[in-house]
């Protein structure tokens, strides 16, 4: 099996090239990624929903709030959108969040980014990329922090678990935000697959969406909880979350048996 850490740097030192420097030693509470599904398991409608999420959320006076209550009294932040890979055009680079105008710039850049969506669904590599962005930056903070959605398991590329494994041993948080709207009748339990397989770091945590009323508040509470460096709130998801996953049940469904990064399923 490919190693984790050697696939982890590669993609880092070919993909992050994409985003600007920052500002020398600028500290800020936490840098922050948004990592977003468009693969074509999100129906249109879903994707607006979603969209439109993180726009009002980071609109909002109390995302604001948050963001100004910090020791720096700002944070920096980066999006990108991802499906079977992350392609050049997909990622909004690094700005410095600390106060409405701001925010409310990095909203409009989102919102005007157009809709659009295509095949696969390769968190490990949404979490090797979004690692690799945190290479980019001169910003100084305590806090390294991905916030990833996503609406299936993964069936592309390496097993999720070894690259969040990697970049969790550089001190890289990822948190998840699984949407179960219309949930795969083969794959229900994408809030514990979150819990178990993707997420990881202190202070992690999953925030389910199982109805599409709550994309806007869900998203919006989940990023002042990152924001705001709460740790009171590791695991937000079922009491029963706690029965074992098969993190690679993704790639077992995908039949795909000759895959070199599963040699155990091609059995």
């Amino acid at each position: 099996m490919l190693d984790a850490l050697s696939l982890l740097a590669c993609l880092a030192c070919t993909e992050a090239a994409v985003t600007a420097p920052a500002p020398d030693s600028l500290a800020v509470d936490v840098e922050l990624v948004l990592a977003v599904d468009i693969s074509l398991s999100m129906d249109e409608k879903e994707f607006a929903l979603q969209r439109a999420g993180y726009v009002e959320a980071l609109r909002h006076p109390d995302f604001v709030k948050a963001v100004r209550a910090g020791n720096a009294g700002r944070i920096a932040l980066t999006y990108f959108e991802w499906a079977g890979t992350v392609r050049d055009d997909a990622l909004i680079g690094w700005q410095v969040i600390e106060g409405a105008e701001s925010a409310n710039a990095f909203a409009d850049k989102i919102a005007a980014r157009p809709f659009r969506s295509f095949r696969g669904t390769s968190i490990s590599g949404a979490l090797a990329f979004g690692a690799g962005l945190f290479d980019r930056t001169a910003y100084e903070s305590e806090r390294s922090v991905i916030d990833i959605s996503g609406d299936g398991p993964n069936n592309i590329g390496p097993p999720v678990t070894a690259t969040r494994d990697a970049a969790n041993a550089r001190g890289i948080v990822f948190n998840g935000l699984p949407i179960l709207i219309n949930p795969s009748p083969t794959f229900s339990h994408l809030d514990r697959y979150y819990a178990q397989c993707v997420t990881g770091g202190p202070g992690s945590f999953v925030l389910p969406i199982y109805t599409a009323a709550e994309f806007s508040t869900a998203i919006r509470r989940k990023l002042i909880l990152e924001v705001s460096g709460v740790q009171n709130e590791t695991r937000i998801i079922p009491a029963e979350a706690e029965a074992p996953i098969d993190c690679l049940q993704g790639e077992r469904d995908r039949r795909f048996l000759s895959d070199p990064y599963f040699p155990e399923l091609d059995r």
